[in-house]
């Protein structure tokens, strides 16, 4: 059953980024990060070899590339994702001739964000990969002191950088970055989950009757840490709580009136597991 749900969700999202690319992006000279994205380069200066060849040939000598460090498994899930986004974008561009869904820049880098983001986060929750420029980040990531994620953000600057003497056309880079931010975002929200709770550290002093109207009125259960400050000479006491957004205003008047000195720090929870006690 798992094997059948990761089969639809690496092909709908392999659609997804295909669609995005003819439909929103290459239309308006809007690129995406990564190997899609180099591939609409190489495509508007060689028209001549289709989009979706060109996002295989930058795609797989990188997939070879990771065979050497990630192992077999991964390269064949990887070669079987881009296949299906090469596929699916000639299909879609040469076969089937999409129209572009708008001409409207701003709309063509949001939206196209959105289907990009969505069709990665599919993939990778589908337990596979986009390959191209990814894997070549962690390659270089392995072999020096850099992150995987700096040297995605230095290659995709990169690529963002190229198009404006591809397309000639500074405006169209600079909604190309808002493209990728949303991007970004939407494969964080997919992975991680909405970022509905709220973990609230406070620095409590009146912790017996602040942890108990929290338990009162929330309903939380949380933690109470012991610890003392940086010069090691004051003890201090934390009360770790997660709490719904919904309730974090409720959470904010417990403190207030029952320990206003009370230090509190906010943060966001966006992966849970196991059992909070």
């Amino acid at each position: 059953m798992n094997g059948l749900k990761n089969i639809v969700f690496v092909t709908l999202g392999s659609f997804f980024i295909a669609y995005s690319t003819v439909a929103f992006l290459n239309p308006n000279s809007v690129i995406t990060g990564g190997g899609v994205g180099l591939a609409q380069l190489f495509y508007a200066l060689f028209p001549t070899i289709t989009l979706g060849a060109w996002i295989a040939i930058i795609s797989i000598p990188l997939i070879i590339v990771g065979m050497k460090f990630f192992g077999k498994s991964f390269v064949l899930k990887t070669f079987i994702s881009i296949g299906l986004i090469s596929f699916f974008t000639d299909i879609l561009k040469e076969v089937l001739k999409i129209s572009p869904t708008t001409h409207e820049t701003i709309l063509a880098s949001i939206f196209g964000g959105l289907l990009i983001g969505l069709g990665v986060g599919l993939v990778m929750l589908g337990r596979s990969s986009t390959g191209g420029t990814t894997i070549l980040a962690e390659v270089i990531a392995m072999k020096s002191r850099y992150k995987t994620s700096q040297i995605i953000l230095v290659i995709d600057a990169g690529i963002m950088f190229a198009s404006i003497f591809v397309y000639g056309d500074v405006e169209k880079a600079l909604f190309s970055v808002i493209g990728v931010y949303i991007t970004s975002r939407i494969i964080d929200l997919l992975l991680s989950g909405k970022p509905a709770q709220k973990a609230v550290s406070i620095v409590a002093n009146n912790v017996e009757v602040l942890s108990q109207q929290i338990l009162n009125q929330l309903g939380e259960h949380g933690t109470i840490l012991q610890g003392v400050n940086l010069n090691q000479k004051d003890t201090r006491t934390l009360i770790l709580v997660i709490v719904d957004i919904s309730q974090l205003q409720l959470l904010r008047e417990i403190i207030k009136q029952y320990d206003p000195e009370a230090f509190l720090v906010i943060q966001e929870a966006s992966e849970l597991y196991g059992r909070d006690y």
